[in-house]
């Protein structure tokens, strides 16, 4: 395999989860017997074209991985140490691509810890979507009718929902294209909501690729049994 088949990934799982609640961020907290964030580090060991798997953990997180996280993925040989992320996620995406040793035209593809999801078919999608553009998103349509709410919480519109779409992660981009995004936006003061957001502010092409609805990012505790069903009832499992 040539190694501009290959992606590098960062999971980022620095964040300490405020709308989870608890002592224990949520990607630490167990999911089927093991930890939420190692579900999806699993499926990237097991793909043949993820070259390397970069963690981006939070500052004060080095305890909290070695005691949760290092026994449990021990074996796994694409795994790199941990990176200590920053503030906000941005900041954590930016200090994890600093990290990396990548060309210009390499792939890089970053992952939200909280995604325990991810499957080996929506890898496939994305990779093989690799020759359409340097930066791609995985989402999903809206399937319900969308409304647009002021802050008075009285709705002021009715949105299309053909044209609404669920931004997930992997968000996969060219190593050049996305650093030198980051780049301007921490020079510029911009804060995006994901990565793919930056591009957008930068008035650079993004391409849709379809994801998954089982694809959930746990947020709150009630997530945690949601999860756990779909774990134990998927075709892949």
């Amino acid at each position: 395999m040539n190694k501009s088949d290959l992606i590098t990934f960062l999971v980022v799982a620095a964040g300490v989860g405020r709308r989870f609640g608890g002592e224990l961020p949520k990607q630490y907290q167990p999911l089927a017997g093991r930890p939420v964030l190692w579900h999806s580090i699993k499926v990237l060991q097991d793909h043949p074209q993820v070259a390397a798997i970069v963690p981006v953990i939070a500052q004060d997180g080095q305890a909290l991985w070695q005691q949760i996280m290092a026994a449990e993925v021990g074996s796994f040989s694409k795994l790199k140490p941990p990176v200590l992320g920053g503030a906000e996620r941005q900041l954590s995406v930016a200090n994890g691509l600093a990290s990396l040793n990548l060309e210009e035209q390499q792939w890089v593809a970053i992952h939200d810890g909280a995604r325990p999801l991810l499957s080996r078919a929506l890898l496939d999608r994305l990779f093989l979507a690799r020759n359409r553009g340097d930066a791609l998103l995985a989402a999903v349509q809206a399937s319900d009718t969308i409304k647009k709410v002021g802050q008075d919480g009285l709705v002021t519109a009715t949105l299309d929902r053909d044209e609404i779409w669920l931004a997930q992660t992997p968000q996969m981009f060219r190593y050049g294209v996305i650093v030198d995004a980051h780049r301007l936006a921490a020079s510029s003061g911009f804060m995006g909501t994901d990565d793919v957001s930056i591009l957008e502010w930068l008035g650079k092409p993004v391409i849709v690729v379809t994801g998954e609805s089982e694809n959930i990012k746990i947020t709150k505790a009630s997530d945690l049994p949601l999860a756990e069903f779909l774990l134990a009832n998927r075709e892949d499992a």
